[in-house]
């Protein structure tokens, strides 16, 4: 797969690693990280910046400093970022995913075995290109009253996309690519990227390949999530920002699952819940989805043994459910949560 080196960003034998603790909820979770990779002993150091935007030329762009931090490293951390609605700057999501080239989202939703949801065994691998579609923000009013907002495929993104699709199935042991598109209706640009992972897809005789209308995926995976369970689904960037929600919500919400940004020349890893001003500085907030993404970063580190032990202590901390987070039906406070975490590194 797309892995950068990591052979000289070492410090005294630990890797450095960008951390931006986000806004609101953000820096709590981003400590809880943290300190719990400070208990498992994890080589690594954290680099933290600020990616508060600042307009260049017209453009939202990041501070040189953690442009540059991101650059040097080739892998960060990311806690949640606020996003305007309608107005003021463009998202800061967006500008990172577009100053670094993260051209696939990762988006694995697992069941947690003792967290109790409508649907057991869920265990879905979605995969959406990320930057170009109908969020390149290609939008203009034509007269009062009727705005037009062009939505961009191109050959290159649609190939990079389905290319990683197609390695990340065979690395994690899945035999089957679902290409999922509207290129019924979206017969050119939909029908584009259909046709280039369909022929990215000759590259990978061992994989199987089949393609299915979203709005047909959408039905069937709200019936049955488990006829999904062997294969990694890879789709345009809206598609996936709305399905990766779905599925999110079949194993109990956004404060559950882990996101990694994937490109040539670095890696951002990520919760993808909101910032949660309501309850920021409170002590109250869930780390989940940060930890588990911060479990995929080590993978793609290949820090293996160190992500596995992560894993296995925030699954068995909240399946034993005496320290659930209010958002998990629990009373316990971030801080309870992640020593229950650090005490279960050990069990």
């Amino acid at each position: 797969m797309f892995r950068a080196s990591f052979a000289r960003n070492a410090k005294d034998g630990k890797r450095i690693v960008t951390l931006i603790p986000g806004d609101g909820i953000g820096p709590e979770i981003a400590e809880s990280v943290v300190k719990i990779f400070s208990a498992a002993n994890v080589p690594v150091v954290w680099e933290s910046v600020n990616v508060t935007p600042f307009l260049k030329d017209g453009k939202t762009t990041i501070p040189e400093d953690a442009r540059i931090s991101v650059e040097r490293n080739k892998v960060a951390l990311k806690g949640p970022l606020a996003t305007p609605i309608g107005k003021g700057h463009q998202s800061m999501n967006l500008t990172l995913r577009r100053t670094f080239d993260l051209f696939a989202n990762v988006r694995p939703c697992k069941s947690i075995v003792g967290y109790k949801t409508p649907f057991d065994n869920v265990d879905t691998v979605l995969i959406r290109e990320n930057t170009e579609g109908e969020y390149s923000g290609i939008e203009h009013m034509v007269v009062p009253g009727v705005v037009q907002s062009i939505k961009l495929i191109t050959e290159e993104a649609s190939r990079k996309c389905a290319t990683y699709a197609f390695e990340y199935a065979r690395s994690i042991g899945r035999p089957r690519v679902t290409i999922v598109h509207k290129a019924n209706i979206q017969r050119l640009s939909d029908g584009l990227f259909l046709s280039v992972a369909q022929d990215v897809a000759k590259e990978y005789p061992d994989i199987q390949v089949d393609n299915k209308l979203l709005d047909l995926v959408s039905l069937k995976i709200v019936q049955d999530p488990t006829q999904f369970s062997d294969t990694v689904m890879v789709m345009p960037n809206l598609y996936g920002d709305i399905l990766s929600d779905l599925g999110a919500g079949l194993i109990g919400g956004l404060g559950l699952t882990p996101s990694g940004n994937i490109g040539k020349k670095a890696s951002i890893f990520e919760s993808v819940h909101g910032t949660a001003p309501d309850i920021a500085g409170k002590d109250l907030a869930n780390p989940t989805a940060l930890l588990l993404s911060a479990v995929m970063m080590l993978h793609h580190m290949k820090m293996d043994a160190h992500a596995n032990t992560i894993q296995n202590a925030v699954l068995k901390t909240i399946a034993d459910g005496k320290a659930r987070t209010g958002d998990l039906g629990g009373r316990a406070t971030n801080s309870e949560f992640t020593a229950e975490v650090i005490k279960n590194l050990q069990a």
